[in-house]
């Protein structure tokens, strides 16, 4: 009951409009079904193939998200069921969505992912290249996504406040964005940051989505292929 435990405590101190995303990549279907059992239906992978399989296998109320960098050619994998796809950094990948929704006859929600932090490994686009993709008007015409707001990773550190900085320069391009190219759509309106060592900063910074994983699972085992 460890992780119905855990998760039962997380939830209790989130305030309402903050949508948990538990975390499920390298963990058995077991350890789901228990947070299932809890009440959890948001679970999130970074694999194609592990997530392809957890939906085949897992019961079909479970709203999957895909937090991780889906490369072009594994899209038509999770396109018939993938309710968001968190980490979206281009036209070519938007592009690719789109198609493959397109033939599943869906409409696929997409969070423009941005690097934010420090370290290089991270990846996401800039302001200037998001300007850019969205000033060619090309998003727009994209009939099988919908843009559902922003996410991005801050840096991994103790130093509470570059983290609080990190999160406000978030904040600060989901509002430029909205202001200048979805003040219409209400659809427009996530805010995808904090994970489980700064959730509680995202969330006063203004997260709308949190992705927490070893808070709710224990640390991830890597050798399970599950």
């Amino acid at each position: 009951m460890e992780i119905a435990n855990n998760l039962l405590e997380l939830k209790k101190g989130l305030p309402p409009g903050v949508q948990l995303v538990a975390v499920s990549k390298t963990k058995p279907n077991e350890d789901i079904l228990e947070a299932y059992q809890a009440g959890q239906r948001v679970f999130g992978e970074n694999k194609v193939q592990d997530l392809a399989q957890k939906y085949e296998e897992l019961p079909k109320d479970i709203e999957w998200h895909f937090i991780g960098h889906p490369q072009t050619n594994k899209v038509k994998y999770m396109a018939p069921f993938v309710s968001l796809i968190h980490g979206v950094d281009s036209l070519k990948l938007l592009k690719t969505i789109d198609k493959e929704a397109a033939k599943n006859k869906r409409t696929i929600r997409c969070l423009l992912q941005f690097h934010i932090a420090e370290e290089s490994t991270k990846f996401g686009l800039s302001v200037e290249e998001a300007v850019e993709m969205l000033d060619t008007g090309e998003v727009q015409k994209l009939q099988n996504v919908e843009i559902a707001g922003v996410m991005g990773m801050a840096t991994y550190t103790d130093d509470e406040n570059q983290i609080r900085k990190e999160f406000r320069v978030l904040h600060n391009i989901f509002s430029v964005l909205k202001n200048k190219y979805f003040s219409g759509a209400d659809s427009f309106r996530e805010i995808s940051m904090g994970m489980s060592d700064d959730y509680p900063l995202a969330i006063e910074e203004g997260s709308t989505m949190i992705r927490v994983g070893s808070k709710i699972f224990g640390e991830r085992n890597y050798q399970n292929k599950n």
